[in-house]
């Protein structure tokens, strides 16, 4: 489950979309990503370079799966994407800014 709104980014004219990803839900945290950044860029999400090409899937959803003691509390990677820096944050905030 997604939960997403637009916000000003540092109080400038910059929009940052923001959106919520369930780390319990079964969707990975890859198609969550692929379809902020395809709501931003105004692209069908098969229409985008795939993920793998920006930054090590397999590594990202494993940072951020549920550990065996619970959910992790910290942390976050930021990275470009299809001419987007996206942020992940620990707490299932995906954060996504074009850059173009």
């Amino acid at each position: 489950m997604t939960d997403s709104s637009t916000q000003s980014l540092h109080g400038t004219a910059a929009d940052q979309y923001t959106t919520h990803f369930d780390r319990l839900d079964d969707e990975p945290l890859s198609v969550a990503i692929a379809e902020a950044v395809a709501t931003v860029t105004d692209t069908n999400v098969t229409g985008l370079e795939p993920l793998h090409y920006a930054i090590d899937v397999d590594a990202l959803e494993r940072l951020f799966e549920p550990r065996a003691d619970g959910l992790r509390d910290g942390g976050s990677v930021t990275f470009g994407y299809s001419e987007c820096m996206v942020t992940v944050e620990a707490d299932g905030t995906i954060a996504v800014e074009q850059t173009a």
